[in-house]
């Protein structure tokens, strides 16, 4: 399952996107992914941990996804799409709780943002699956639109930590456990 991310973010100011392919199956990649914990992606793991105060070194990311601060907004047998609200910008966990998806499209409050994480699978033949990231921001009022702009440099300099370190993680977690000699 591709993620019609559109449907949840159609025009955000700010995108990143990662995709790392593997020698692994689908299913091996997936399992992978969700077992790769924050602690196992060096500067990314810090920096998640500094900018969502409160998260564990030892939580995998599958488990971060899925409780507050995001919200799950759309599940698939190998897709996962996560949201996200508040002011980004801050070193507080300024992320108001959402008690459903439909909270997540209705969210328009000035001076925060809306954020979108997904990761999802491609499966490439039999014996092999490309891992998919993506993330989306859109602002809401000028507060929001400033405050976007101010981790925009932070996303530029730190972005790539996603595919390097957080994709490679699960990739070769899957080919290790998965390939013969990997």
């Amino acid at each position: 399952m591709t993620p019609d991310l559109d449907d949840w973010l159609p025009a955000p100011v700010l995108r990143v996107a990662h995709r790392r392919e593997s020698r692994a199956d689908a299913d091996a990649l997936w399992s992978a992914a969700g077992s790769v914990k924050v602690s196992d992606t060096g500067l990314l793991g810090r920096l998640i941990r500094l900018r969502i105060p409160g998260v564990a070194a030892n939580v995998s990311f599958d488990d971060l996804f899925r409780h507050p601060p995001f919200t799950v907004l759309e599940e698939g047998e190998r897709a996962l799409v996560c949201g996200l609200v508040g002011r980004i910008w801050t070193l507080r966990r300024d992320y108001p709780q959402l008690a459903a998806p439909s909270d997540f499209r209705q969210w328009s409050t000035p001076g925060t943002a809306r954020v979108v994480f997904a990761n999802w699978i491609e499966s490439q033949g039999d014996r092999q699956a490309a891992l998919n990231a993506e993330i989306r921001v859109q602002p809401f009022g000028a507060q929001g639109r400033v405050g976007v702009a101010a981790v925009r440099p932070l996303v530029a300099a730190f972005g790539n930590l996603v595919g390097s370190e957080g994709i490679a993680a699960a990739v070769r977690r899957a080919e290790e456990r998965s390939l013969p000699g990997a």
